[in-house]
């Protein structure tokens, strides 16, 4: 079979391996260890601010630890209805915060403008018998493979800041964001309070970061993350994993090589293509004979609805395979 179902399935990049076994010697335990303490360093230097990281096992665990520290049990997070949070994470968002709620807003190719927000919270009565708003939570790219321009973002953070709201971004896939946008990371990420930053899509093992700009709600995530049961004995591993792929740019080399084989099969889908791809995710119109054909000469992907299939590339997926996907698609 050649894959095209999930990053998650992807290979770990053997630089992280070789992280990873470097990792082996005794160390303190938890987060202080020698690696886990050059984090804030390494990431502060890649957002070019100061900023608290704290490595934990998986997205939703980076998604909901992140929120809890910008919205109460009795709060609100405004999300794209389309959002990981709402639809892929088991109501994990309501477990790790205690109760609250997700209000959900609609945009094109699941991203959120300002109006979009306003048109989800403006009808909520500012009384105690209505539950209010209190963090903003948009995922770059979004999970229909759409990047956040920087003024984007910029104009959801000020929409943010001026209704009190904290603001979150998932960015599971923000390597494939910033590589199809080719600007700093600072600016893919806009004046967000809080970032998931995606390392398992992107040739990890088993490490993600939450990064923070407000080193005290770092604090508080760090009593979360251990009632959780995220804080590793052994996390030496996890911040290896993270800095090998800083090292070197290794995080953006991956994620311009996943784009560029999404790339080449987006050139042979033509107007059978659902949003335009702007990272490492493509959706495409396929009838259920189309996708049987597909999966009859050896291809892997998901089912998107009645008539419609996603296809996700990887750091490792190769040219060839990208090549016969593309010439297996047009030719139908």
């Amino acid at each position: 079979m050649r894959q095209f179902l999930s990053d998650n399935a992807a290979a770990v990049h053997p630089r992280v391996w070789d992280a990873m076994r470097a990792a082996d010697e005794a160390d303190a335990p938890y987060d202080n260890d020698a690696l886990s303490r050059r984090l804030d360093e390494a990431f502060g230097a890649l957002f070019e601010r100061e900023v608290t990281v704290l490595w934990v096992a998986t997205g939703t665990a980076a998604n909901c630890l992140a929120l809890a520290t910008l919205c109460p049990p009795h709060g609100g997070v405004v999300c794209h209805r389309e959002a990981h949070i709402e639809v892929d994470e088991a109501g994990a968002p309501g477990f790790y915060l205690h109760g609250a709620k997700l209000i959900l807003a609609d945009g094109a190719g699941a991203k959120l403008t300002p109006d979009d927000v306003r048109a989800a919270i403006d009808p909520i009565r500012d009384d105690v018998h209505q539950v209010q708003p209190h963090a903003l939570s948009v995922t770059q790219a979004s999970e229909y493979g759409r990047s956040y321009r920087p003024e984007e973002l910029n104009a959801l953070g000020a929409l943010a800041k001026s209704r009190g709201l904290g603001f979150h971004i998932d960015g599971a896939r923000f390597a494939n964001a910033v590589a199809f946008l080719g600007c700093p990371p600072a600016q893919a990420a806009g004046p967000c309070d809080a970032l998931s930053f995606g390392c398992v899509k992107n040739g990890g093992m088993s490490a993600e970061a939450i990064v923070f700009l407000d080193p005290a709600a770092a604090a508080l995530a760090r009593y979360r993350r251990k009632r959780a049961g995220h804080l590793q004995s052994k996390g030496r591993f996890l911040a290896a994993q993270l800095l090998a792929m800083l090292d070197g740019e290794l995080w953006l080399d991956n994620a311009r090589a996943a784009n560029a084989a999404a790339a080449e099969i987006a050139d042979a889908c033509g107007e059978r293509l659902m949003h335009p791809v702007e990272a490492n995710e493509l959706f495409v119109r396929l009838t259920a004979a189309e996708r049987d054909a597909l999966r009859g000469k050896g291809f892997g992907f998901y089912d998107w609805g009645e008539d419609a299939a996603r296809f996700v590339t990887a750091w490792n997926t190769r040219e060839e395979d990208a090549r016969t996907l593309a010439d297996a698609i047009a030719a139908l």
